[in-house]
């Protein structure tokens, strides 16, 4: 009696370390999910031509812009610098500002 019960542990210890040992191999072979994969990248159309040329932004969109920046500037009584050339270092503009103080 004793014996028989030593038997069906075994077994029963068997077959549950058998359907996790499944489970351990899919964990290290890396088998993918049946799920959807949220990294996955997603297809985009191509860039296309622009169908008329003529409804592209004008240059003078960029003046009117640099004016309000101007009435700004005249608000505070102080200038603000435009560092958004891309010669310039932000290490010059620091010198700069060091020697006109």
């Amino acid at each position: 009696m004793r014996k028989n019960i030593i038997y069906i542990l075994v077994i029963v210890f068997f077959t549950t370390s058998c359907e996790t040992m499944s489970s351990v191999k899919r964990g290290l072979t890396g088998e993918k999910k049946l799920s959807t994969d949220e990294f996955m990248v997603q297809k985009k159309d191509p860039l296309i031509m622009p169908p008329d040329y003529s409804n592209l932004p004008t240059p003078e969109d960029r003046a009117i812009a640099k004016e309000e920046i101007s009435d700004f500037e005249k608000s505070l009584g102080t200038s603000i610098e435009d560092n958004s050339s891309p010669s310039s270092s932000t290490e010059e503009s620091i010198l700069k500002k060091i020697q006109s103080n």
